[in-house]
């Protein structure tokens, strides 16, 4: 079947098409301007004969075209002119000059509200109106026969007729049939969305809007309860998108919590890791000189543990938490992970106590020697 749709002209198509046009307007004025100069030439014998007889003693030169009047005629009639302006009549600042571009009924209407905002009357809608003109829509309003316009309504549609051509239309009620819900869009961004595409058709029918907003939902437990509850208005389908829509963003805030709670608990076990690895086992020795055992101290330790001639520590102490240790290293006299018997201070100290009492003569090579030959 073919597609009998109309494309519509591109935004840069129609200023080609309103340029063509406004230089065909320029022309024909012109040549109307130099018809009416002939006129008069024709019925003046004189000057005709007088330009006949230049024309013969000189050689032909080009017309001079008429010059452009610089000065604008009041195009309005002795009633709008008339009327009394109010003396607190401020021109609201604010709308955008129309310079030829665009809906001239958007301007039109964006005029009016601005203006009946001040309590304007009609003929001070009439005289305010070229205030907000500019470019070829203010060329357009200079060139308004004198005395022709009675009321702001003839003004707005001459001007609404001269710029049809000028108005975009961006879209027709097919295109919102391509709009459709993303695998990860939320229905309220959506339906935003397809709102602020249908504010570019005119006249959109109620019954296509809905027709097309219910298709380009999202396959899901929403889409199906529209398939079976059926709204047949607007208002329906929004009643119940505003339920699903709370549920939605109960959904996210639940979610950012979890994320937001998962996130400060990682970080607070990061800090607690990074505050237990920053106490490093490191003391220093009480003595300035150590004796010389003839045992590895860790097997002095573990042989004196068992003997009880010492006690395990009972205090914690400065050590790092057990579950964030190096546990390839071992301590016998403290008997946690961390350090090695070799590498521990305290335990250096406690051998070298005893050692210094006389109780670990045996492991002394020196000592040991003497015991025996006085024995």
């Amino acid at each position: 079947m073919a597609d009998n749709r109309v494309q519509q002209p591109t935004q840069a198509e129609l200023s080609t098409q309103i340029a063509e046009l406004q230089a065909k307007v320029h022309r024909l004025a012109e040549l109307s301007s130099k018809n009416q100069n002939g006129k008069n030439v024709e019925g003046d014998p004189k000057g005709s004969n007088s330009s006949n007889a230049q024309h013969n003693s000189t050689e032909p030169h080009e017309t001079i075209p008429p010059k452009e009047k610089l000065t604008l005629d009041n195009l309005f009639s002795e009633g709008v002119m008339s009327f009394q302006m109010l003396k607190n009549f401020v021109l609201p600042a604010g709308l955008k000059l129309y310079e030829g571009f665009g809906d001239p009924r958007v301007h039109i209407k964006k005029f009016q509200s601005m203006i009946f905002f001040n309590g304007a009357f009609d003929p001070v809608l009439c005289r305010s109106f070229s205030t907000y003109l500019d470019s070829a829509a203010l060329l357009w309003f200079s060139k308004v026969p004198a005395g022709s316009i009675t009321c702001f309504e003839e003004l707005a549609r001459s001007f609404i007729d001269y710029f049809a051509a000028s108005r975009i239309y961006v879209h027709g009620s097919d295109y919102l049939s391509t709009i459709k819900q993303g695998p990860q869009e939320s229905l309220k961004d959506y339906m935003t969305r397809f709102a602020k595409a249908t504010m570019e058709i005119p006249d959109l029918d109620p019954k296509v809007h809905l027709h097309v907003l219910k298709n380009g939902l999202r396959p899901g437990k929403f889409q199906v309860m529209i398939v079976v509850t059926k709204p047949k208005t607007l208002e329906k389908f929004h009643e119940r998108a505003a339920g699903q829509m709370e549920i939605e963003e109960l959904r996210e805030a639940r979610r950012v919590d979890k994320q937001t709670h998962r996130r400060d608990e990682e970080k607070s076990s990061k800090s607690t890791r990074d505050r237990h690895f920053k106490r490093p086992f490191k003391l220093n020795p009480k003595f300035d000189t150590y004796t010389k055992f003839n045992t590895k101290r860790e097997n002095i330790i573990k042989e004196i543990l068992h003997a009880k001639l010492i006690k395990p520590p009972t205090r914690e102490g400065n050590y790092q938490d057990q579950r964030f240790v190096d546990r390839s290293k071992h301590c016998s006299f403290h008997q946690k992970y961390e350090h090695t018997t070799y590498e521990c201070v305290v335990a250096k100290d406690r051998l070298e106590r005893l050692a210094r009492q006389g109780l670990l003569d045996n492991y002394i090579e020196g000592r040991k020697t003497k015991e025996a030959s006085s024995g």
